[in-house]
């Protein structure tokens, strides 16, 4: 992964873990990987790794049994809610970026269409 270097390297982790989910990458109720295994996937420390999982699972978002390891929520309706969520992060920051340019109306509206097309393609 290649971090953002002004943000957590655990808060991006969560948000990582949180993406394969919604894309499907880990289905419900399925093991993740142990927090090393993870660690070394993401080239991260074990212990930034744990602190991400820790928090994911305070979330709800995952939930850990003792000598099992780590499971991704049971609840489909909760991972449909983080694909929200992660979408209307994604939309909030784009207004922002687009406001910033003070582009005009007709401008916007271009590449509002170029974006639906890009994105279901």
């Amino acid at each position: 992964m290649n971090f953002d270097p002004t943000r957590p390297i655990y808060l991006q982790i969560m948000e990582e873990v949180k993406k394969r989910a919604v894309r499907g990458n880990y289905a419900a109720g399925e093991q993740l990987p142990s927090v090393r295994d993870m660690a070394t996937q993401m080239g991260v420390n074990p212990n930034t790794m744990s602190r991400a999982y820790q928090e994911l699972e305070r979330e709800g978002f995952i939930h850990t049994k003792r000598g099992e390891g780590s499971f991704l929520t049971h609840e489909s309706v909760r991972i449909e809610s983080e694909r929200t969520g992660l979408a209307q992060a994604a939309c909030a920051h784009f207004v922002v970026q687009l406001r910033d340019l003070a582009l005009d109306a007709a401008t916007t509206r271009h590449l509002l269409q170029r974006v639906e097309e890009e994105v279901n393609e």
